[in-house]
């Protein structure tokens, strides 16, 4: 695993495929990887929303869209539509390579931080939380763009591999409202295709390479945060 800092660093490939690839790489993925353990037994999935910040330049869009090779941008992301798992993240890139902080926020605590509130918010206890201040008051971030997706997820842990299927992508357009119980309104993605991630370390086992090789798709240099922000 490539370390920088003190961030471990991770490959990261995308590809758009259809619903048919899906089905086939699926049934050979259930008997070769664990399912994530937060997925709903009935139907394998969760969903997730993120809101992601940006500055007044659109710094985080334009970068990714010009392919800048070291950048980084945050998000607060919760799951199933509830609030008992609330994440502040930092994603980032290093040219091929991706790396994330993460740290936990209460309902109180988001719901400031997108108001650009930071009265309850406590500082200098955790460095991610000291960091989105400082850009938050050097760069003016705000509050960009809503991404809701179901996701199916699936694990192994030689390569500590990850396999994911993002459908239903959709856009909150210019709702702010983290917390709304109800998915966002605009969807994405052409019917019938959906968003593969594979995220590893160091290699990808072999067994698991030749089952997700058996689909079409060209590896793409895919934003979910950047495919919804075009429809603002």
């Amino acid at each position: 695993m490539a370390n920088m800092g003190k961030h471990q660093l991770r490959y990261e490939l995308k590809y758009i495929i259809t619903e048919g690839e899906y089905v086939a790489m699926r049934d050979r993925l259930l008997a070769a990887m664990p399912l994530d353990r937060n997925a709903d037994a009935s139907n394998r999935l969760y969903h997730i929303r993120s809101l992601y910040f940006d500055d007044i330049y659109n710094t985080s869009m334009t970068e990714k869209e010009s392919g800048v090779m070291v950048r980084k941008k945050y998000r607060i992301r919760i799951y199933n539509l509830q609030d008992r798992v609330i994440h502040l993240e930092k994603k980032m890139k290093f040219d091929q390579m991706t790396a994330k902080d993460s740290t936990s926020l209460t309902r109180k605590m988001a719901e400031a931080l997108i108001r650009g509130e930071w009265m309850n918010v406590p500082l200098g206890r955790d460095p991610l939380l000291d960091e989105f201040y400082a850009d938050m008051r050097t760069r003016l971030l705000r509050p960009a763009v809503i991404v809701d997706y179901y996701r199916e997820a699936y694990t192994f842990p030689a390569g500590n591999v990850r396999v994911t299927f993002d459908r239903d992508l959709h856009s909150g357009q210019f709702s702010r409202d983290l917390f709304a119980d109800h998915p966002s309104p605009v969807p994405i993605l052409d019917p019938g295709t959906m968003i593969l991630e594979i995220k590893y370390d160091n290699f990808l086992p072999a067994h698991l390479l030749g089952i997700l090789q058996s689909h079409k798709g060209q590896r793409m240099a895919i934003s979910k945060y950047t495919l919804c922000r075009e429809y603002h």
